[in-house]
């Protein structure tokens, strides 16, 4: 699994205006399985992804980003391994 932090370079109205594209983008990526949770930032400096996918697919998905295409945010990938879960994400441990 991969935990993709989005780092905006942009101001928040060019955000904001590029934000309907990039739920759409979010939505199509969610109904082919390759992301499991996402959200802002608190403060709103960026977002998390969390994916679950083989890397090249995720390289493939984040360089789609219409954030990344703008040159609107910066995104850092870590991956890791989900050795343990709550109950209700036991289809996402690895172990």
């Amino acid at each position: 699994m991969f935990v993709v932090s989005l780092t905006y370079k942009v101001p928040l109205a060019e955000i904001d205006r590029l934000a309907p594209a990039h739920m759409e983008w979010l939505k199509a990526c969610y109904a082919e399985g390759v992301f499991v949770a996402s959200g802002p930032k608190k403060p709103r400096t960026g977002g998390v992804i969390i994916a679950r996918c083989s890397r090249d697919v995720l390289d493939a998905r984040l360089a789609a980003d219409p954030f990344a295409k703008a040159g609107a945010a910066d995104h850092d990938v870590t991956e890791f391994m989900a050795k343990m879960t709550a109950a209700a994400l036991a289809a996402y441990n690895e172990a």
